[in-house]
């Protein structure tokens, strides 16, 4: 029996997408489709990465580790979602939301921090190409993305017991398509003026400051880039950031929509549809984006490919 004692609540319903209740099917599938691609075209990026000498360099690497945190991202969440569209068993217990929390909340921290160094990565490669072997080596890769880990992971683990230890007695029912730290803030019927304000600091931090330092980044390449007299080069230039400034308008994008788009009655509707791109649409992307339109990553893609043929 499901009842709310001293506060305490045994499970929640999440809702999502329940109201396409003709679409489930085709939601099912797509979102199987999106979780596969995800998971597998992450894992073959990391694999190469690993195993090609070649792709040993500083943007490969923070690649490598965006890639790890896209597969905890859609693992986090899609798979229960999947669930929840074949079953219609809506049910989430208590401590698989805060399960469930923990990691959406730590990945969304570490795939900005990540996304962050490649764009700090690229600004040293473009504006201070002379330095760049001595600035970005391995000990300074290895401790950026140590921090970007360590930092999410702590984040993570203090909302997610700031939120564990709230009341939920006025709704179990969940609009979002999943538990994250907003959404339980609204359901809690305890005094969240605090949490409230930890969330501001947290948009300030993990957000404003990371998305701040990427366009000036960017800024500052695209002037250096212009400033090229070779075209040839110039273009060259600009290539190697084109994979990082896709993938970075495809994680931002979406979520400048959901706080720039007003108010609607279909609102709540529209926001899990457009958080949905971010949350399985943009990791399954990745991949493509960083394989299809880079030459190292294809070569080195057939090399490991025919490299296998050749051993069976």
């Amino acid at each position: 029996m499901n009842y709310c004692e001293n506060g305490t609540i045994t499970d929640f319903y999440i809702l999502g997408f329940s109201h396409l209740k003709t679409k489930q099917i085709l939601l099912s599938v797509g979102i199987m489709i999106m979780f596969s691609l995800t998971i597998v075209g992450n894992l073959i990026i990391t694999l190469v990465i690993g195993l090609v000498p070649k792709l040993h360099t500083p943007m490969y690497f923070f690649l490598c580790n965006l890639s790890v945190v896209d597969v905890i991202y859609v693992s986090s969440s899609l798979p229960k979602l999947l669930f929840i569209t074949i079953t219609q068993d809506n049910r989430i217990s208590f401590a698989g939301c805060i399960f469930q929390l923990y990691f959406f909340t730590f990945s969304i921290a570490c795939d900005v921090l990540v996304l962050t160094s490649m764009a700090g990565d690229r600004y040293v490669a473009i504006c201070k190409p002379l330095q760049y072997t001595s600035i970005m080596n391995r000990r300074v890769c290895a401790s950026l993305s140590a921090l970007c880990w360590t930092v999410s992971a702590v984040n993570s683990l203090l909302m997610t017991l700031l939120i564990s230890v709230l009341d939920f007695c006025m709704s179990r029912e969940i609009i979002y398509f999943l538990c994250d730290v907003k959404t339980m803030i609204a359901l809690s019927s305890s005094d969240t003026r605090s949490r409230e304000i930890i969330m501001k600091i947290e948009d300030l931090v993990f957000a404003f400051v990371p998305f701040s330092l990427t366009i000036s980044s960017y800024v500052q390449i695209i002037s250096t880039i212009l400033k090229i007299r070779s075209s040839e080069t110039r273009l060259k230039a600009f290539s190697s950031c084109t994979s990082h400034l896709t993938t970075v308008i495809l994680f931002y994008g979406p979520v400048l929509i959901l706080y720039m788009k007003p108010e609607s009655e279909y609102s709540k509707e529209q926001d899990n549809l457009i958080s949905l791109l971010y949350v399985a649409v943009v990791p399954m992307l990745n991949p493509f984006v960083y394989s299809l339109r880079n030459k190292d990553v294809l070569d080195a893609v057939r090399n490991v490919i025919s490299r296998n043929i050749v051993s069976t």
